[in-house]
Formats: C-alpha cells, sequence, structure tokens
C-alpha cells in the first residue's frame, strides 16, 4: 500500500502533518501561556484578599437583591456566628446590628442606590463592644453591576476609646486649669504671668488689690507693675535673668501694697516644657514684713536673753544641731576656761571635752572614751539629763544637759562647792543645835501644824516624865497632854497648854500662862508661831522666882505701909509747921502795919528779912506737901483759866530782887501772844518760880560776872511752852534722873525738879531737862490749852 502513494500525496500527508503537529505545539504552548497567566491571576487574587483580608478596612458590596458579599471578618465583627449572605442577616437576636442601626444603614443603602448618594454612619454591633464606621458609596459596574453600594467598614473601636480618653484628659485638663486659676484667682498674695515677650499676660485679684488698681483689664493694658526698679533692676529685666538662668531667681525688696511699704519676697519661675524654651514668666510675692519683723524681734529675744545669761550665776552654754559651740555666757567661760576664740570658732562639743579633761575641768573617770561617747550621745536623748561632777581641784558641779527642739543641746553647769561646804557646815551646826537643845535650861518641843509633837529637848522629857518611844511616835498634842493631866495641881489646866498650842499652829497667834506641878515647881510657859508653821512651846521653871517675888511682893508692901506713914508724916508735918508759921507771919505783918510803934529802918529791915523767911518757907512746905500729895496720887488740881503772859511776867518781877542780889542777869523773852491756858493758876506760878529760883541760885556760885538765866515762851493754838535756861554748872546726872522718875533727889534742885514733873504732869503736860556740866541746864515745859 505503500508503494500506491505516490509523492504529492505523501508529500500533502507530511505537510497536513507538520500543520498538525504545528497546531498541536501552538496548542500546546498557549495552554501553557494560559495557565500561566491564570496562574499569576489566582495569585494576584489571592495577594488581593490577603490584603483585603489584612486591610483595616473590611469591603461588603450589598447587591441589588439585597445578597452581601463580604468576608467572614464581618461576622466576627458584627458578633454573628457566620459570616452573612444577605442584609437581613446583619440584624440577629441578641447579636448582629440592632433595628434602629439595621433601619438606618438600610435606608442609607437605599439612598446610594438610588441617588449615588456617599453615606457614613457610625454602628455599634449588639453583641460586640467594637464600633464600626460605614462609608457607603454605589458599586462601580465592574464591581457589582447596577444597584449594587460598596460599602467600606472600618474598627473604629481604638480611635474610640483614644478619642474619649482624650476627651476625659482634655476635661480633667480643663478642671484642672480651672481649679488652679480659682487658686491663683483665691491666693492671698500676689501673683502674675508674663508672656515671651515679658509683658503681663494674667494677674489675679490680689495683684490688682496690691496696685489698686480697677480690674485685671486695666493692670494687664497699663502694664502696672507691683515691684518698682531696684537697685536698677525692673521687674521685667528680673523676669529676664530668670529666664536666662532657667532656675527660679528669688529677690527681697520693699514694695507698696495697697499704699504701706511692705518687705516682700518676689519669686520669678520660667515656664518651659521639659528641654524646651521657656514660654513664659510666672511669679509670686510673699509679704515677710511680719516674717522679718518677727526675727527682728527673735533676735532681739535672742541678744537680751544672752544678755540676761551673762548676768546669771550659773554657766550655761548652747550647742547647735551640728554639736558645735553656739554661745557660752561669761560664768560659763569662766568656770570652763573658754576663750573668746573657743567661742568664735565653734568648737564641737567632743573636741570641748577633750580640752577641759586636760585643763581638769571634768571629772576623773576610768575609761574616758566611753564616758565621752555617753556624753556626747546627750544630743540624741529624749529628755534632759543630770550629773554632779566633783574636779580634781575639789569643785563641786552640778551639771544639767538639755536637748532643744532643733537638736541641739543647752547645757547648765552650777558651782556647788559653796553650797556643799555650806551643807556640811549645816549638818555640824544641825549637831551643835541638837547639842545645845538637849542642854538648855528651858524645856522646849515643837509641835507640827497637824498638832504633832515634832521636836523636844531631854529636859521636856524629864519635866512631863515620858519615855522615849511615847515621844518618838510624835503623838498628837491632845492625845499626849490628855495623859498628863494628873502631874499638875489643878488638872484642868491642861486644856490651856493645848489651846495655845492651837492658837500657835492654827491662828498664829503668841500666848502664854503659869502652870504648877503637883510637887511644887512653877512654870511660865508659852507657844510661839514659827516662819515654817510650826510652833515652839517653851517651858521656863519660876519655882525660884516664885518664892523670891513672894518675898519681894512682902517687902514691897512694907515699903508702902513705910510710904503711907512718911506722906502721913510729911503731911501732919507741913500743917504743923503751917501753924506757928502763920503766926509768925501775922505778927510781922503786924509789926510792918506799925501796930506795935512806928519802926525804924533798921527794925524795918529785920520784919521784912522776918516776912521773906516765911515767905520762902511756906513756899517749901507747899512744895513738900503737893510733892507728898503728888507721890501718893492725891494731888489736885483746880483748873481755870490763866493768862500765861501775866503769870510770867509776876513770876520775873519776884525773881528780879535775888537776881539782882545774886548778880544774876534774868532775861524774859515772852511773847505777847501767848494767851490762855485752863490750869492751877498758885501751882504754876510756884513752878515757874521755882524752876527761876534754882536757876539764879546754882548758876550765881559758879560764875563771878556773866550769870544770866533766861525765861522764855512761846506758843500755838493746841499748846504753850516755856523754857527756863542758864548758863550755870549744870547739874548731876542723879538729879536729871528725877525728871525722868528714875530715882528721888534730896537736894534742893532735885525736889523742885521733881515737883515741878508732878505738876506737870497733872496739867498733862510734858518736861524735858537737858544739862552738860559746865554749861548750863535747859528745862522744857509744855502745857496743853484746855484741860
Amino acid at each position: 500500500m505503500s508503494d500506491a502513494l505516490s509523492p504529492p500525496l505523501l508529500f500533502a500527508l507530511g505537510l497536513f502533518a507538520a500543520l498538525w503537529l504545528l497546531a498541536g505545539l501552538w496548542a500546546v504552548g498557549r495552554g501553557i501561556a494560559m495557565q500561566r497567566r491564570s496562574a499569576f491571576v489566582a495569585g494576584q487574587a489571592e495577594r488581593l484578599a490577603s490584603l483585603v483580608e489584612a486591610s483595616p478596612q473590611l469591603p461588603v458590596i450589598v447587591r441589588a437583591d439585597w445578597r452581601i458579599e463580604a468576608s467572614e471578618r464581618l461576622g466576627r465583627w458584627l458578633g454573628l456566628e457566620q459570616g452573612p449572605r444577605n442584609f437581613d442577616e446583619l440584624r440577629g437576636l441578641g447579636s448582629g446590628l440592632g433595628p434602629d442601626a439595621h433601619d438606618a444603614l438600610r435606608q442609607a443603602i437605599l439612598g446610594a442606590q438610588r441617588g449615588a448618594k456617599p453615606f457614613v454612619l457610625s454602628l455599634k454591633p449588639e453583641a460586640s463592644r467594637r464600633t464600626i464606621i460605614v462609608h457607603g458609596a454605589a458599586a462601580p459596574q465592574a464591581v457589582g453591576g447596577a444597584g449594587s453600594v460598596l460599602l467600606w467598614l472600618s474598627d473604629a473601636t481604638e480611635g474610640q476609646q483614644a478619642l474619649a480618653h482624650a476627651r476625659q484628659e482634655r476635661d480633667e485638663a480643663m478642671a484642672a486649669f480651672e481649679a488652679l486659676s480659682g487658686l491663683i484667682e483665691a491666693a492671698p498674695f500676689p501673683m502674675w504671668f508674663r508672656d515671651t515677650d515679658l509683658q503681663l499676660a494674667l494677674v489675679n485679684g490680689a495683684y490688682v488689690r496690691a496696685v489698686e488698681a480697677k480690674g485685671p483689664a486695666a493692670v494687664i493694658d497699663g502694664g502696672i507693675e507691683l515691684c518698682e526698679t531696684v537697685a536698677g533692676v525692673s521687674a521685667a529685666e528680673a523676669a529676664e535673668t530668670a529666664r536666662a538662668a532657667g532656675t527660679a531667681q528669688v529677690r527681697t525688696i520693699p514694695v507698696t501694697i495697697e499704699g504701706e511699704r511692705r518687705i516682700m519676697r518676689v519669686v520669678d519661675v520660667p515656664l518651659a516644657p521639659k528641654g524646651g524654651r521657656a514660654i513664659g514668666i510666672a511669679g509670686y510675692a510673699i509679704d515677710i514684713q511680719e516674717l522679718e519683723t518677727e526675727r527682728g524681734a527673735h533676735r532681739r529675744f535672742v541678744d537680751t536673753q544672752r544678755e540676761l545669761l551673762d548676768r546669771l550665776s550659773a554657766a550655761v552654754a548652747q550647742f547647735g544641731p551640728d554639736q558645735s559651740l553656739v554661745f557660752a555666757n561669761q560664768p560659763f567661760r569662766r568656770l570652763f576656761g573658754l576663750s573668746a576664740e573657743d567661742v568664735s570658732e565653734a568648737r564641737p562639743f567632743a573636741r570641748l571635752l577633750d580640752a577641759w579633761r586636760e585643763r581638769g575641768r571634768i571629772p576623773e573617770v576610768r575609761n574616758y572614751p566611753e564616758w565621752r561617747q555617753t556624753h556626747v550621745d546627750w544630743f540624741a536623748q529624749p529628755g534632759a539629763s543630770e550629773e554632779d561632777w566633783l574636779l580634781r581641784d575639789g569643785t563641786h558641779l552640778h551639771v544639767v544637759a538639755q536637748p532643744t527642739p532643733d537638736g541641739g543641746l543647752l547645757l547648765i553647769a552650777e558651782d556647788k562647792t559653796e553650797q556643799v561646804q555650806l551643807a556640811g557646815a549645816r549638818d555640824t551646826l544641825l549637831r551643835v543645835r541638837t547639842a545645845t537643845f538637849d542642854n538648855l535650861f528651858e524645856a522646849v518641843a515643837v509641835f507640827a501644824p497637824d498638832g504633832r509633837l515634832h521636836l523636844w529637848n531631854q529636859r521636856f522629857r524629864r519635866l512631863w516624865g515620858i519615855d522615849e518611844p511615847t515621844l518618838a511616835a510624835h503623838p498628837r498634842v491632845d492625845a499626849l497632854m490628855g495623859g498628863l493631866a494628873d502631874r499638875l495641881v489643878k488638872p484642868n489646866q491642861i486644856s490651856i497648854v493645848q489651846e495655845v498650842i492651837r492658837a500657835a499652829t492654827l491662828e498664829r497667834q503668841q500666848r502664854g500662862g503659869e502652870i504648877g506641878f503637883a510637887d511644887g515647881r512653877y512654870f511660865d510657859f508659852a507657844s510661839i508661831p514659827l516662819p515654817d508653821g510650826n510652833a515652839l512651846l517653851i517651858m521656863l521653871d519660876i519655882t525660884a522666882s516664885r518664892r523670891v517675888e513672894g518675898a519681894l511682893r512682902e517687902r514691897n508692901e512694907a515699903l508702902e505701909t513705910a510710904d503711907k506713914v512718911k506722906t502721913a508724916f510729911l503731911s501732919r508735918m507741913s500743917y504743923e509747921l503751917r501753924t506757928p508759921l502763920t503766926s509768925i507771919g501775922g505778927f510781922g505783918e503786924m509789926l510792918q502795919a506799925g501796930y506795935a510803934g512806928k519802926l525804924d529802918d533798921q527794925q524795918r529791915s529785920y520784919v521784912d528779912a522776918i516776912m521773906d523767911s516765911v515767905a520762902v518757907l511756906s513756899r517749901q512746905i507747899d512744895n513738900v506737901l503737893d510733892l507728898a500729895q503728888g507721890e501718893a496720887g492725891t494731888l489736885a488740881i483746880e483748873r481755870a483759866p490763866v493768862d500765861v503772859k501775866t503769870l510770867l511776867e509776876n513770876a520775873l518781877a519776884d525773881a528780879k530782887p535775888l537776881a539782882t542780889s545774886e548778880k544774876v542777869e534774868l532775861v524774859g523773852n515772852i511773847a505777847a501772844d501767848l494767851g490762855r491756858i485752863e490750869g492751877d493758876a498758885p501751882r504754876l506760878s510756884r513752878l515757874v518760880a521755882g524752876l527761876l529760883d534754882n536757876a539764879i541760885r546754882f548758876t550765881a556760885p559758879s560764875r563771878k560776872s556773866g550769870g544770866r538765866v533766861l525765861l522764855h515762851a512761846e506758843g500755838d493754838a493746841e499748846r504753850v511752852d516755856i523754857v527756863v535756861s542758864d548758863n550755870g554748872p549744870g547739874m548731876p546726872d542723879t538729879v536729871v534722873a528725877v525728871t525722868r522718875g528714875t530715882q528721888a533727889g534730896t537736894q534742893t534742885g532735885g525736889i523742885g525738879l521733881a515737883l515741878a514733873r508732878q505738876l506737870v504732869a497733872a496739867h498733862g503736860g510734858t518736861m524735858d531737862v537737858v544739862s552738860e556740866q559746865g554749861q548750863g541746864t535747859l528745862v522744857r515745859i509744855s502745857l496743853p490749852r484746855g484741860a
């Protein structure tokens, strides 16, 4: 058969086979190419699907028939169990969109389908906490066909949370800003803020009031500065300095606040973000006028305190919180041998202890390092520490260390050396007192304010016959004295002793008395209040005194009897002498009158001498009688108005002849306005006459010439003073003593002065005698006007 085929046919068959082969090869190549393109497209689709899946936005196509094309993420976003396939599946029971959100989305899609109107919705699925933002518009023809809507869903949950957080932070910041603004506005001190141009941008109410402006706007617009230029630096320049330095700048300057000059602490604070440039300068001013005033007062107080401490006898030193010496008064410097350099260099307490050890100003101790550390720890003690130091030189110091609130220490040292010595002396004195107390002649006991026996001596114990244990129990006075009543002559007198003790302890009154014991002894007792509230009971044995007193009483009675006899004798003698004297005077007057015939000159002189002697003797008898009556207390004064001037002039006239005969100058210096007094004129006449007579008689023998007696008298509305003075030899002390009633005199002058004293006393007056041997005598009598 092969032979039968012709070459053309074979050629045609070969050509056909070749063409077929070529067609097969092209078809194979075309398939391979299409396969590759399909694989590329599939890869691209897969990549696009991955990109869409990874995109934060989710595309959703809603067809015209409300079918949905979307990935499974849509179901997860909406809280559905599986991805929805149609629009109604977007609304589920307890999941998916709520009815309102579902209807709102439907209406928006219908609007996009009909009018190609894009829309944006915010949806919150019911079963999810997500917030979904939906951007919708008509889908391109190539994507969904006619009537389709392309939705782009984005999860805005984190953005919404961030936005809510940002809003919350904004609200908190605004609230804080408002609170801060309110706080700044309510601040009692001026505050301000400067912008980057250092111009005032904000001020508070205190600032406005300080500069006395109408309001903050007036301050800012007018650029009214609170701080004026000080030392060439203005407020803006001070703010510029703070901005340049980047730190707060503090100045203390005088500022006028509401018209009053005050000291202020002004602070400028640059405000800048961390590491950035300052955006402004904040400032405030604090009134420190009171603080400066208090500081000044505190400094003055400290100076005054230290000056006072320098005046104290106690040694005082102050140490600061760093344990260095701050102050030491003069006694402390002297006591511890501190120099001015020690104080000025503020040496530490520990070093001072070392220095004091070398000088022997601290006690000798075995372990000095331990002792030193113990005393350095005084600074940390919660309370005061006290010690007694005995130094090498015998000085006794009482040391008090008081920690101060600031961590320092107040050290007080008092030299007790003298007190220790006095304590020793006191102990010795107490022993001496006890020995003296026990050996007193008096019985002594001391009772406390509560009536208990406190102290007693041995004589008190022996006097009452009480054993020592009973007294050592310190019984009360009622219990003690109640068992001693049987020792007295009159047992009821024991209550008097108790009452005297009670009066001294409770009423603080001194009382006394006398008691007799059954054995015949007598005691004077007294209870004396003591300054410490106790009472001292003293009992003195007066048994011998009572015996002597009895003897003296008997003798006094005998003397009184003898005095009465003497007085009666003087009275009788005076009357007996007066009777013949009266007869002699009567006959003398008859002779002077010429009843016996005319007398010649010699006879008349004899009769005159007789009459003078009668007058002198009569006056002496009257004086003796008045003296006797005065001593007996029976001197009677007959009071009547007496012209003192007339009485004294008559006395001078009567004494003139005697003064002339004795060659004594008699001088009268009598005031013209003496007036009258109530008194016994005859006795006052004899009183003055006796004083003049004594003065003349005792002056004449002592001076051959120049004898002088002065009678001086003056008076006022209440009294009359009469003075008789002479320049004679003076009187012995025994005679002068008569005027004071200390002794009796037998001389003429003494009897005259004694009588004068009695007459003056009877008139209610006083008499003083001043006499100097060789100089003379002065007698001053002061008589009252009335009775």
